[in-house]
């Protein structure tokens, strides 16, 4: 869901309009990335830890749109690998919970699963409409809106894990979901990662070699 989402909006920002749009989204974001996160850390459940990178992948992504798109091609890849960096630090540490929960097999708490699952789902909607007046404008505005349409999919994802999880008074439908969302977060990472270094090699190629006589 997020290796589609991770390419800045590189043309438009300069519209007032459209400058207003990223930072309302990029604030939503960044809000809803803290409030997911911290509730999945509260209940002990992977689903809306891993869930919340979706929310900071996105942040990101209009933070460098904003701020760093009409800079240098290694401002721009720096930025990108500080943010591949992160979304691969928080998988991992989401795995790493996974693996200690088989252990302790307590079910995380469902109810405030569902509710916040339900309000990302709300936020992801939210952000789609204001996105969607600007859809058509250009490519890059598209697929922002596509993305957080798509960033919907997990949260109903999470909605089926607290379900589950209310089902089956087990801590494993949690797990499961949460594993699979950190897995892709950090094949999305690896993804930015990767590009980002190759960006950062080619800038520093194209830098001219000045010889003193």
């Amino acid at each position: 869901m997020m290796d589609a989402c991770c390419q800045p909006v590189a043309s438009g920002v300069s519209n007032p309009a459209v400058r207003r749009m990223l930072w309302t989204v990029l604030a939503v974001n960044a809000a809803m990335f803290v409030a997911e996160g911290s509730a999945g850390i509260a209940t002990g459940s992977l689903a809306l830890t891993a869930d919340s990178l979706d929310f900071f992948a996105e942040a990101a992504t209009y933070a460098v749109s904003l701020f760093v798109l009409s800079r240098s091609l290694t401002w721009r890849a720096g930025a990108a690998l500080a943010k591949g960096s992160g979304m691969l630090a928080f998988g991992v540490a989401i795995l790493v919970a996974a693996a200690a929960s088989f252990a302790s097999g307590a079910p995380p708490a469902h109810t405030t699963m569902g509710a916040v699952g339900a309000l990302a789902l709300a936020v992801n909607v939210a952000c789609a409409a204001l996105l969607y007046r600007f859809r058509g404008a250009e490519a890059n505005l598209r697929s922002a809106w596509l993305c957080s349409r798509n960033d919907a999919i997990g949260n109903l994802a999470v909605l089926a894990a607290a379900v589950g999880v209310w089902g089956t008074a087990t801590h494993w439908p949690d797990v499961i979901v949460g594993v699979g969302m950190a897995t892709l977060a950090i094949v999305a990472a690896v993804q930015v990662i990767r590009q980002a270094i190759g960006e950062i090699a080619d800038a520093r190629r194209a830098i001219p070699v000045v010889t003193v006589r």
